[in-house]
């Protein structure tokens, strides 16, 4: 079958740049003959339904196109949607628009197609347009792309690329039709979404220090990754929003994350975890930061000294010794025969803090009590004194919180500046860390400084790779003088660059991520960026927090006794209230 020079040009680029493709999906609005080495899907068409058209193929993998449609920029439109609403996500999708009108001026297809927003996001495209040298007997056709590197100016403006003839069935300049695979992007401009947020990003620094202003492990990444490619790092800053949010309409938002959905920035940084919500809008690179998300709690306060003279013993040993005593008390007034003028209650009280008894009685009941009594007594006064002893020595301490459980059982507040601490955790189901989510707070930056240095909440910090902590600026020397890093783990997660879906970056910066972790350079950038931009004296004190509470011996004070005397003061209090009471009862029985 004799072939028409449009349906032989379309043979020769299927065969040399869309083999290698899984599926190809052909948009035609008019019939074609063609030869396809891969599989492939026929679409025509409808205008009504078109982005449900391209859907259905692009979730089955079928995202290489050829379209030739009488309005191509419908195709693009609908493209444009089709990209947000997927879930296949692919960087270097190829997509050839062929000419459907002979008299169409290569000129204004190309300007319709190349200025439409998605043609901005996607780096292969090519148009097969009707040259004007075209004969009856020899078509020629121009091959044009997008220039998509270079200045902001350049981005959209058509690039001729080549010519093929009917007639000879060659090209004449034999030129690659495909040229822009992201090896070199000649300075174009790459917009940065970013806040300061050590020791992630660090901006707006003293240029005799840091010659371009900005430093950090992320935009360690992104600044290679210009140097690699070839272009321009631009910074959008988001300090007041900072990591921010998506609102429902999924196509705009503030903050980091906004401007990424939004397109007012190409990437996303800093620590942006692999979030479910996130994911389904936008592109993840491959992690770069593997974090642990934990908190600092405070310390464990020494036990007020009134506490101490309670402490030798525990909460259950008491009770048992308050029941010994009502138990032997009530046992020795049997004994005696229920006579209450021999106070059973005091002798046996005297008994087990280790007093003398005046006399023991003479009945063989009473002296068997007694001796049991004295025994007990001797016990509980000598393991009492043993253990009042330490007390008063070793300091003691409330528990530390080491655990979420801990947290949740005293219903402390935990928080940063920014609910994006508790992302990876809101889709759980378990009571636990329910729990845990409602107790997290968001303050200012003031009012956490403030909160600092009062111990009443816990705050979020990260567990870098490298040994260094990532830890707000609001906690000082001396508020974190007085915390304990926790034992356990909230969660950890991966730090990954966000982009828009299908972005022509992701494939490349995920490239350079794993070569950046095959030599080591992630973790001594960490440790670079720590020792020069973070508080050297916060990261000692939170790594040492442990170990800076340990029990020491020391000579007792005037408040390791409170305690006592605030007893003895007690009993006084009661024994003069006794003693005034029973003389107005022996003066009203006087007076009787």
């Amino acid at each position: 079958m004799q072939l028409l020079p449009l349906e032989l040009l379309l043979d020769i680029l299927i065969q040399k740049y869309l083999s290698t493709s899984s599926c190809i999906s052909f948009v035609l609005e008019t019939s074609l003959i063609f030869h396809s080495p891969v599989g492939f899907i026929y679409i025509t068409p409808d205008e009504k339904v078109l982005v449900e058209q391209i859907l259905a193929v692009s979730e089955i993998g079928c995202s290489d196109y050829v379209i030739l449609m009488k309005e191509p920029e419908k195709f693009m439109n609908a493209f444009e949607r089709v990209i947000h609403l997927g879930n296949v996500r692919r960087s270097d999708r190829k997509l050839i628009f062929l000419p459907h009108d002979a008299n169409l001026n290569d000129v204004n297809l190309a300007s319709k197609v190349f200025s439409l927003k998605g043609s901005a996001f996607v780096a292969n495209m090519l148009i097969v347009a009707y040259s004007k040298n075209s004969q009856q007997e020899c078509l020629v056709f121009d091959l044009i792309t997008h220039k998509f590197v270079g200045t902001d100016s350049q981005l959209n403006a058509p690039l001729y690329l080549d010519r093929w003839n009917s007639c000879t069935a060659k090209f004449e300049k034999q030129a690659n039709l495909f040229p822009n695979d992201m090896t070199n992007l000649q300075g174009k401009t790459l917009k940065v979404a970013c806040f300061t947020y050590k020791p992630y990003a660090l901006l707006d620094l003293d240029t005799a220090i840091e010659p371009l202003g900005r430093d950090g492990i992320e935009v360690r990444i992104v600044d290679e990754f210009c140097r690699w490619i070839n272009c321009t790092v631009e910074i959008v800053q988001e300090e007041i929003d900072q990591w921010g949010e998506i609102y429902k309409n999924e196509t705009n938002g503030i903050g980091v994350i906004g401007s990424v959905v939004a397109d007012r920035a190409d990437m996303g940084i800093p620590a942006l975890y692999s979030w479910y919500e996130e994911w389904r809008v936008m592109d993840f690179s491959v992690f770069g930061v593997r974090t642990a998300i934990t908190c600092v709690a405070p310390a464990p306060r020494l036990l007020s000294s009134w506490e101490m003279p309670l402490m030798p013993f525990t909460w259950y040993l008491w009770a048992a010794v308050i029941i010994t005593f009502f138990y032997s008390s009530i046992g020795l007034l049997i004994a005696e025969g229920f006579y209450l003028d021999s106070h059973p209650f005091l002798t046996v009280f005297g008994m087990m803090i280790a007093q003398s008894q005046f006399e023991s009685g003479v009945s063989w009941k009473v002296r068997s009590v007694t001796g049991w009594l004295l025994i007990v007594g001797l016990i509980l006064s000598c393991a009492y004194g043993a253990g009042l002893a330490s007390t008063f020595t070793v300091p003691r301490y409330e528990p530390s919180i080491d655990t979420v459980q801990d947290i949740v059982d005293r219903r402390l507040e935990w928080g940063a500046t920014h609910d994006a601490w508790i992302f990876s955790l809101t889709l759980s189901s378990e009571p636990l860390v329910k729990q845990l989510v409602s107790q997290f707070r968001t303050y200012s930056f003031d009012e956490l400084k403030r909160k600092s240095l009062t111990g009443s909440m816990a705050f979020s910090i990260e567990k870098l790779p490298a040994g260094n902590f990532a830890i707000g600026e609001y906690l000082s020397k001396e508020a974190v003088l007085d915390m304990m890093l926790m034992l356990e783990d909230f969660y950890y997660e991966q730090c990954v660059i966000m982009m828009r879906k299908s972005s022509p970056y992701t494939e490349k910066i995920s490239q350079l991520i794993g070569r950046l972790h095959q030599s080591g350079l992630l973790l001594a950038w960490e440790t670079q960026v720590a020792l020069k931009h973070l508080n050297y004296e916060v990261q000692l004190e939170v790594r040492l927090s442990r170990s800076k509470n340990d029990g020491v011996t020391k000579p007792l004070n005037a408040s390791n006794v409170v305690g006592v005397f605030m007893m003895y003061l007690t009993g006084v209090i009661f024994s003069i209230a006794t003693f005034l009471t029973e003389l107005m009862v022996h003066h009203r029985r006087t007076r009787i």
